[in-house]
């Protein structure tokens, strides 16, 4: 398994080995000890899958809060995302920051988010599904979202604002301001 340390502490990306030959391939997706060398928890609870049927769709930012937290390795069956972590967490050095990784199921690779990143993707094809480990189980009043686009943030999407395709939650998100507090950098 591949290990890449990203820009923002704590968010790594992880790219599991394919084993192929003439009828496809085999790959080890998850690894407790494999996934703990690379700093990721052991201890995953729910497992989510969405699919998106358009290009530009936009799922995010999201995060929950405690004690409801959910750490995430995100991962894409089939399609391609741009996926996103934004640090919100208040006194982090990294605070509102964020960082941008292709994800798709030719590349293979995974994303970790620990608690206390926002986390948004975009689809980059037609009929995208992304497949991903929460540490913790959903609770919808700890849910919390802030708006995708936020020029507080700055994140450079690969998408028009005119072509994002978005929920009825996401249009009505509010800007990263709302998020302080949300979580304290330990």
């Amino acid at each position: 398994m591949k290990v890449e340390a990203l820009s923002l502490p704590g968010i790594v990306k992880v790219t599991p080995a394919r084993f192929g030959d003439n009828r496809g391939f085999f790959s080890e997706t998850y690894n407790q000890k494999s996934m703990a060398a690379a700093g990721i928890p052991d201890t995953f609870v729910q497992d989510n899958q969405s699919l998106s049927r358009q290009k530009g769709v936009v799922r995010g930012l999201h995060c929950q809060l405690a004690p409801h937290g959910q750490g995430k390795l995100v991962r894409v069956t089939r399609g391609a995302i741009w996926d996103v972590a934004v640090d919100a967490r208040t006194g982090s050095p990294t605070y509102g920051q964020w960082v941008g990784v292709e994800l798709s199921a030719e590349n293979w690779s995974q994303l970790w988010l620990p608690v206390g990143f926002l986390h948004g993707f975009v689809t980059l094809e037609e009929n995208t599904e992304v497949q991903y480990k929460c540490t913790g189980f959903y609770d919808k009043a700890s849910e919390r979202s802030v708006r995708w686009d936020c020029s507080q943030i700055g994140i450079d999407w690969p998408v028009a604002p005119g072509e994002a395709v978005l929920s009825e939650k996401d249009l009505e998100a509010p800007s990263f301001e709302a998020a302080k507090g949300w979580f304290e950098y330990r």
